[in-house]
């Protein structure tokens, strides 16, 4: 089991958001690992969790792996930033273990509007209280951005196979209008392609409107995340989920390893 050693530098508070470093370099917590896994490969979502005379204490929840500058500006230093789930008084010393329970999800609202602040985003907040419902969420986060296809690709590539978020869904951008380009920008960045997603979402959306024809949405996997595109209305936000939200628990599992048999 993996096990990371923590020195807290100064006093943390519950809610604060703090950076680790790889190596302790320009952190807020010390952090030493006796594994070669790098803590700036843990999930987002992943807790951190001391365990002490068999009790185990949640210290902190990863919500973003990245890279900030050294002190002497010279390179930067490798980490992820998480969230404090207790008060942490400094000095204090733990070892802690990475604990993954929950999954992990990101929207991606594609707007030209809602990224220059002239529209009000409903449905990439809807998709994640629809989530919520279903499932239990560790973390979660949503995204604006214009319909600007190679912006789409970076921000996927990177939520699937840096963040490692389990979930990402996008809304917007599937029709065929000049600036729809959500297909295109999924369909390169996939490693494999899940038709049936797809066509149970089409079969709902013609139920409620012959226009769904036109959609081209997409749902595929990459890395070990689940990425499907959904409409850009509210409504057929809603549709659309209610289609498919049920098998994404099981798709998810299997698509990290589960190794139950699928009739159980």
């Amino acid at each position: 089991m993996t096990k990371i050693s923590f020195t807290a530098q100064r006093p943390l508070t519950q809610g604060q958001t703090v950076f680790i470093g790889r190596t302790g370099e320009e952190a807020d917590l010390a952090a030493s690992l006796n594994t070669s896994l790098p803590p700036a490969y843990f999930p987002v979502g992943t807790v951190l969790t001391a365990v002490e005379s068999g009790s185990t204490t949640p210290q902190c929840l990863v919500v973003q792996n990245g890279y900030v500058p050294s002190h002497t500006g010279m390179h930067s230093v490798e980490g992820m930033w998480v969230q404090m789930l207790c008060d942490v008084e400094e000095g204090t010393s733990c070892f802690v273990t990475p604990v993954k329970e929950a999954l992990s999800l990101a929207w991606v609202t594609l707007s030209d509007k809602g990224a220059r602040v002239q529209r009000e985003d409903g449905s990439g907040p809807l998709i994640e209280a629809l989530v919520r419902e279903k499932y239990e969420l560790a973390y979660a986060r949503g995204y604006i951005i214009p319909d600007e296809e190679l912006q789409l690709r970076q921000l996927i590539t990177n939520l699937a196979l840096h963040q490692k978020f389990d979930l990402i869904l996008t809304t917007g951008g599937t029709g065929v209008a000049p600036r729809d380009v959500t297909p295109e920008a999924t369909l390169k960045v996939i490693d494999r392609r899940l038709r049936g997603i797809e066509q149970a979402m089409m079969a709902a959306s013609l139920k409620k409107t012959p226009h769904a024809v036109i959609s081209r949405a997409v749902a595929g996997t990459l890395g070990t995340s689940l990425i499907v595109n959904m409409p850009g209305s509210t409504k057929a936000v809603a549709e659309n989920l209610e289609a498919v939200l049920s098998a994404f628990g099981h798709t998810i599992a299997k698509l990290q390893g589960d190794p139950a048999d699928c009739g159980n």
